[in-house]
């Protein structure tokens, strides 16, 4: 039933209030639905806008799931770099432990080997001593043997000064320098006496291939090997002698002779005697007999 059936049946008096009352209610009413529906449409507006911020944050969420798979799959990828990080950090420090070890007992070794350098320096020390010490005693040794076979040297020389001289010089025979002691003492100085005085063997005699020769004296020198020293020393002493008065030659004999040796007395026109055995004669005769 309408509101106009309702009306109708009213008495008439209370049709136009009533339904001036009906128009204003329905005025009322639709300014309220009026205000309603605007409040309905801003309420959707919002609800639109609530939409899309929750669709927004739906994608933001979604993002952030996403992010976050990544950040855990970056920390799980982490987690495993760090695992090996630490498992090549032990490895290093096993290493490092090995080395360490190495390098102990490579320090000890040398510590051992130096102990035994050491050892093996005092050891060797000793020995250069004890060689200094052979040496010094063989040179020694070789010393007296040197003086010992120049002594018998000498002593054959001067015992038997007419087999080794005999074939060029007649009656030749050994002189000590003590006969000549007076006419020595006028014509030398000391010091020239006192170097002269150490003159091996002095032997005289006349040249036996030259009758008409004078008496010569043969100024000799005595070593084992003779060397230029033995040469000079002869020629030193023989000029002494020559100085003194005395025809002289100077003479140098021994078992061997060095190459420079043997130049000095052919160069220096020195007789040479070698056992037995007779050099630059000629030469030396000549030269004093000039």
């Amino acid at each position: 039933m309408s509101y106009v059936s309702i009306i109708q049946d009213l008495p008439q008096e209370f049709h136009l209030p009533l339904l001036e009352l009906v128009d204003v209610v329905q005025r009322d009413l639709r300014d309220q639905l009026a205000v309603r529906r605007q409040d309905f449409d801003e309420l959707k507006a919002e609800v639109r806008k609530l939409a899309k911020a929750q669709q927004r944050t739906e994608q933001r969420v979604s993002d952030l799931a996403e992010a976050q798979q990544r950040t855990e799959q970056r920390v799980s990828d982490l987690a495993e770099a760090q695992q090996r990080t630490e498992q090549r950090v032990s490895d290093l420090a096993e290493a490092q432990q090995r080395t360490e070890q190495q390098v102990s007992d490579l320090a000890q070794r040398v510590s051992d080997l130096a102990e035994a350098q050491r050892r093996t320096e005092e050891v060797v020390r000793q020995l250069l001593e004890f060689q200094a010490r052979a040496e010094k005693t063989l040179a020694r040794l070789e010393t007296r043997q040197d003086a010992l076979l120049g002594d018998q040297l000498e002593r054959r020389y001067r015992e038997r000064a007419y087999a080794y001289f005999g074939r060029i010089l007649r009656k030749a025979q050994a002189v000590s320098l003590r006969e000549l002691e007076s006419v020595l003492e006028e014509r030398l100085s000391a010091d020239e006496l006192e170097d002269l005085l150490l003159l091996d063997v002095l032997v005289r005699g006349h040249p036996r291939h030259q009758p008409d020769a004078p008496e010569v004296w043969l100024a000799i020198e005595v070593s084992s090997v003779v060397d230029r020293n033995d040469v000079k020393r002869a020629q030193r002493r023989a000029a002494l002698l020559h100085k003194a008065g005395y025809s002289v030659v100077p003479t140098v004999a021994g078992e061997q002779v060095t190459q420079g040796g043997e130049d000095e007395a052919r160069d220096g026109h020195v007789l040479l005697v070698q056992d037995g055995r007779r050099q630059f004669w000629e030469e030396a005769l000549a030269q004093v007999l000039s």
